[in-house]
């Protein structure tokens, strides 16, 4: 019976990479956002200076004037009828009470 050989040494690790962020979905010219997230397959961001909500449902983008409502997040989604409501310093705002845009 032959003996063992000794085991080779493990060989060191690559470091794990930085995971890459969810690419921005808003156009650019609106810089970054204060506040953006996703819920039930859609997607928003706000941008107090410009006074803009953007939204992406199902592949499509739409930007509304979100006038003197600062967004902090949302609020309520329904799955079923998918409507969208945000918190606001105003309480409450109904994604269809604001001017779409395009």
């Amino acid at each position: 019976m032959e003996p063992m050989k000794p085991m080779e040494p493990m060989k060191p690790m690559e470091p794990m990479k930085p995971m890459k962020g969810m690419e921005p979905f808003w156009p650019k010219d609106l810089g970054d956002p204060s506040t953006s997230g996703s819920q039930n397959g859609m997607k928003y961001a706000f941008f107090p200076d410009k006074h803009r909500l953007v939204i992406e449902r199902d592949g499509q983008l739409s930007t509304y004037d979100s006038g003197d409502h600062r967004i902090g997040g949302v609020a309520q989604a329904d799955g079923a009828t998918k409507s969208l409501t945000f918190t606001s310093q105003n309480g409450d705002v109904d994604l269809g009470s604001l001017k779409k845009l395009d």
